[in-house]
This record gives C-alpha cells, structure tokens and sequence, in this order.
C-alpha cells in the first residue's frame, strides 16, 4: 500500500536573479500550486526554507521550497520530515530535468540522482532515494561543460512555454497523486500529447 503524500517540495536556487533561470522549475510548481489552493509561502529561519500549508482532495499538505542552494536542499527537507515524522514515500520532489526536453513532465518512485545536485543532497540528508520525483524537462545544451551556464540562465520564451504547459500538466494530474493513484497519474502525465 503506497503511503499519502505529505510534502511537496520544488526546488530551486534563492533569490530574485536566480528567479526565473531553469533550474528554478520545482520552485515554479510549488509556487503555482500554493497560489491555485489559496497557500502563502512564509520563511521558516529553523529549516531555512519557505513553507506553506495547503488542502487537495481534502488533505493537508505540506510545501516547501529549500532556500539554501540548490545543493543544499536536503537538510531543509530532512528536518521538515522529521520533525512531522513524513517518510520518504510521502515526500514528493520537484525539479527541473535535463534529460526531458522542454514540455514534458515525467513522474517516477526513486532512482538515482542523476547527476542532480539537489536530488544528491536530500538522498545523503534524508537516508534513502525511495521519494517521489516530478521531472520537468528544460533540455540539454549538448555538451556536459555547458551544463552549468545553461540551467543558471533563463529559457527562451518559446522554451519557457513549453514548461509552463509541463506544469501544468502536472498540476492537473496531482490530486491523483494525492488520492493515491500514483499510476494512474504516471499513466495521464505520460500519454498526454508532448508540446
């Protein structure tokens, strides 16, 4: 029996010049979501991350957005986790995805990193991999040495549409996710048609 969704957590890197670079996509999920159910971000200084609480489907969810850099997502997460006692299977992660191009979304249980800085750190911090992932694609720039410049810069508009649509996407099959039909939301999000 899969466990209930407790916690959403977008990540992203703080402040306003990192506000609407790539790599900001899971802040991006978090933040419309809270906005479509009536929640309002409020730094928590003890977690150094932005917390809010709303309710889909008639449930109460956590949302968080780590507001160390992105490398240093996990220990946000962790204590947040700990503190509620969430486990892992009830945690949701949220980020951007260089291996999807731009328009899709993907959702999966577990897995490796990736080569994602935020996903190494809340593996290490929370003690396992075994959390729900939301991959939004923004593309490859081609080569491994871009790969820094490129999710640190914005996307062209015509790019940036194509995520905006991938969120919501996502976002509309998410009270699936929170009812617990994780496959049945795999299998929506999947077999839309791509952007």
């Amino acid at each position: 029996m899969a466990e209930a969704l407790k916690l959403i957590a977008g990540l992203g890197n703080p402040g306003p010049a990192y506000e609407r670079t790539r790599h900001n996509a899971g802040f991006w999920f978090v933040d419309e979501l809270a906005r479509s159910h009536g929640g309002s971000f409020r730094h928590d200084p003890k977690l150094n991350a932005d917390t809010c609480q709303i309710t889909v489907e008639g449930r109460a969810l956590w949302l968080m957005k780590p507001m160390g850099f992105m490398n240093r997502s996990g220990q946000p997460l962790a204590r947040l986790a700990n503190f509620y006692k969430i486990a892992r299977p009830s945690i949701l992660v949220v980020h951007d995805e260089l291996d999807l191009p731009p328009g899709v979304a993907r959702l999966k249980r577990g897995g490796g990193h990736g080569g994602h800085n935020g996903l190494r750190d809340i593996i290490a911090q929370c003690g396992g991999n075994d959390f729900l992932r939301l991959r939004l694609g923004i593309g490859h720039p081609g080569t491994a040495a871009e790969v820094v410049d490129y999710v640190l810069r914005k996307a062209p508009s015509s790019e940036q549409q194509l995520i905006e649509r991938a969120l919501d996407d996502a976002l509309r099959v998410l009270p699936l996710v929170v009812r617990d039909e994780f496959e049945r939301a795999m299998q929506t999000l999947h077999t839309r048609a791509p952007a």
